[in-house]
């Protein structure tokens, strides 16, 4: 098992679009062991330690066929692909059958391949986990009942889209409690200790396969939340909540094994302290593509060791493509802020190169869309600048920025610094549409007559400053709308 560092920069690919790609590029079949080496180069460029292969289990031929009777899912297939088939449509990866790897995609052989390549290049594996539902068609619903929330007739006849008949019995159909019930899954019973063995027993399982797994909307699984959710259906909450209860058991098993949840409802903290390493910070990807610096600015006031442990994204397979929502240069400042804030970052494949269609996860094809050579030469540099200035294993700092009567555009700029083994780092973003100006203080100390060397990362622009002028009045910047440095800050000229 490759032990994830402590912060990953995780590269999300959609498996089964990513090797029909490669098989139209190589002309013939491609499964996750026939992958060429170059082809894994490119999937991960320096800068990125973890690929997260998402969609490798196998489907539901039952959840397959709901999608292609489904108007409001065909629609947004078309609006997505055009020229859409049925053979584009493979079902979605989280309604789930079976814990195997598809045959389709290599089966087991071609994953053990796949993770070996990865390994070879230092890099780490993530899977998925969908812990609140199977595919109505998983063996477990007619061998473990015990294992889901039952109906009774009466409830399919108040609410049959909320209900499945199995058999003599009637289950319910997988949740969130915000929203109708999902038509293609079945809800699993959180609170059933046949249940949770079971979930134990998979993850464990899965353990042997990858170095850690991204468990689906693994809030819904909390006491709390299910008990409102399911009220009495569930029965009585255990006394150990759903996750402790879990992940001691893998972990016992599956030793190192990391932990990814997807996570809302402001409920990261309490998943962190139920087990899991590292939760989604929902809360940060909307006000980065939504609201203002100053709102940023209030959510990096967290501890640190608690941003550590948030997994920081501008776009995922369930969010819409950030090239389609935010200018090249908004883009290119949101980039820089998430690649050097604390915690594990996500980047989505095609993201790199400007892709703008958000492609329904059913899909096994996408529309060609002409790569921004410039956005992916960019996002190269710097994966790669943060990543070889080792910055991240060290202390992670904001910084304010300070602005003068008749100049209030300081509100606008984000900064935060990192004292690393590897030497200090300064990051200043213009999270605005309009030039802004501040000084912004330093904490390092020296004499202040020093000269320091500022290297930007991204620029390999250089300018020199006192440490005296660092810290009192502070680094003047002046950036354009949505510009950003990334300094190395060293010993300058005596």
């Amino acid at each position: 098992m490759t032990k994830l560092p402590a912060q990953p920069v995780i590269h999300e690919v959609n498996t089964r679009v990513w090797l029909r790609e490669l098989q139209t590029r190589l002309g013939r079949p491609v499964g996750l062991g026939d992958v060429p080496g170059h082809a894994w180069d490119e999937l991960t460029p320096p800068g990125i330690d973890t690929v997260w292969l998402m969609g490798v289990w196998e489907r539901s031929d039952v959840g397959r066929d709901l999608a292609l009777r489904d108007r409001a899912l065909r629609s947004a297939f078309t609006r997505a692909l055009p020229d859409v088939t049925e053979e584009d449509i493979a079902g979605s990866p989280y309604c789930i059958r079976r814990y195997v790897v598809d045959e389709l995609l290599g089966g087991a052989a071609g994953l053990a391949s796949a993770r070996a390549e990865l390994d070879r290049r230092g890099i780490g594996l993530l899977l998925d986990y969908v812990p609140n539902h199977v595919a109505p068609d998983s063996p477990w619903v007619g061998e473990h009942p015990e294992y889901f929330i039952q109906g009774t007739g009466e409830d399919m006849r108040h609410d049959p889209a909320a209900y499945l008949e199995v058999g003599d019995r009637v289950v319910a159909r997988g949740r969130d409690p915000f929203f109708p019930p999902w038509p293609d899954v079945v809800q699993l019973n959180a609170f059933a200790p046949e249940m949770r063995a079971a979930t134990t027993d998979v993850l464990a399982r899965i353990g042997q396969l990858c170095d850690g797994v991204r468990c689906d909307m693994a809030m819904l699984l909390m006491n709390d939340v299910f008990a409102k959710t399911w009220e009495r259906h569930a029965g009585p909450p255990p006394e150990e909540d759903f996750w402790p209860a879990v992940l001691s058991g893998v972990r016992q098993r599956s030793p190192g094994m990391t932990f990814v949840a997807e996570a809302y409802w402001d409920l990261e903290w309490p998943l962190q302290q139920q087990g899991f390493d590292f939760c989604y910070d929902k809360r940060l990807y909307d006000r980065v593509l939504h609201e203002t610096a100053e709102t940023v600015r209030a959510h990096l006031q967290a501890d640190e060791d608690y941003q550590r442990r948030l997994v920081r994204f501008l776009e995922n397979h369930d969010e819409p493509r950030v090239a389609a929502h935010l200018d090249p240069w908004q883009e290119r400042a949101a980039a820089v802020m998430i690649a050097t804030l604390p915690g594990a970052t996500l980047w989505h494949e095609g993201q790199f190169t400007g892709r703008r269609t958000h492609l329904p996860v059913f899909l096994t094809r996408r529309p060609e869309e002409p790569p921004d050579t410039g956005l992916r030469a960019f996002h190269e540099r710097l994966l790669s600048a943060v990543h070889g200035s080792g910055m991240r294993a060290g202390h992670w700092r904001l910084l304010e920025c300070e602005g003068w009567p008749d100049n209030p555009t300081h509100r606008a700029l984000l900064a935060w610094c990192w004292t690393a083994e590897t030497g200090r780092f300064v990051v200043v973003v213009n999270f605005s549409g309009h030039r802004s100006q501040a000084r912004v203080r330093l904490p390092w100390s020296g004499p202040a007559d020093s000269q320091v060397r500022l290297t930007d990362l991204l620029a390999d622009s250089r300018y020199e400053r006192s440490a005296g002028e660092l810290a009192d009045p502070g680094l003047f910047v002046d950036l354009d709308a949505w510009g950003a440095h990334l300094f190395a800050a060293e010993p300058g000229r005596a």
